[in-house]
């Protein structure tokens, strides 16, 4: 008797683009047997970078669970040495977290330019704290606590917020957000042309 095994082949995911509900939800914690867990972050990290990104979220490829996972490495290291010292003590990370819950936020708000694969082609200037405490677990369920800085804790925030049901466009003062307006509806209906793969809300 033969037994077939089935092959997982590592696949990019399409990311939900803006105006879809989902990215709207507060996602839920997962347990350790949620269904093809490794498979399903194996396919965001191809996702993610298939789509440049250094950071990516469920809810962003319609799966409303707090998982998300970020590689600040990649902006530390493309980083000339004058600039690294802009960000002390934030050497990137590579990671996974699950469940993850916001413990405490400090330091001073700093701004920075930020975009998004669900809003493609907007950026805007984000004031967010310069560090984060989260609890979480990692991808073998591990329980971790830790804090960081500088533009990894940047890049968290902005995940964590993809698991909130809220978006770095939620961060602007009202007057940019009206005079992004009609770029917000174009992406909605589709009307945008992206180098990877996106679901628009029906």
């Amino acid at each position: 008797m033969q037994i077939n095994k089935k092959q997982h082949k590592i696949m990019i995911l399409p990311i939900v683009a803006y105006g879809h509900p989902v990215l709207r939800k507060v996602a839920d914690d997962i347990t350790p047997d949620y269904p093809q867990l490794k498979e399903l972050i194996a396919n965001m990290w191809e996702t993610m970078y298939g789509s440049n990104g250094v950071g990516i979220a469920a809810p962003q490829i319609n799966k409303s669970i707090r998982l998300f996972v970020v590689d600040s490495k990649q902006i530390i290291d493309g980083l000339e040495d004058d600039e690294k010292s802009e960000y002390p003590g934030d050497e990137g990370i590579k990671e996974v977290f699950i469940n993850a819950h916001i413990v405490e936020t400090g330091g001073k708000e700093w701004a920075y330019n930020e975009g998004c694969l669900s809003i493609p082609k907007v950026r805007e200037d984000v004031y967010r704290d310069e560090t984060v405490t989260l609890s979480y677990v990692n991808e073998h369920f591990e329980p971790q606590q830790k804090t960081f800085t500088g533009v990894t804790a940047r890049v968290i925030l902005h995940e964590y917020d993809h698991i909130d049901g809220k978006l770095f466009i939620d961060h602007l003062k009202p007057l940019k957000r009206r005079m992004l307006k009609s770029k917000l509806d174009d992406i909605t209906k589709g009307k945008i042309r992206v180098d990877y793969k996106m679901t628009f809300p029906k």
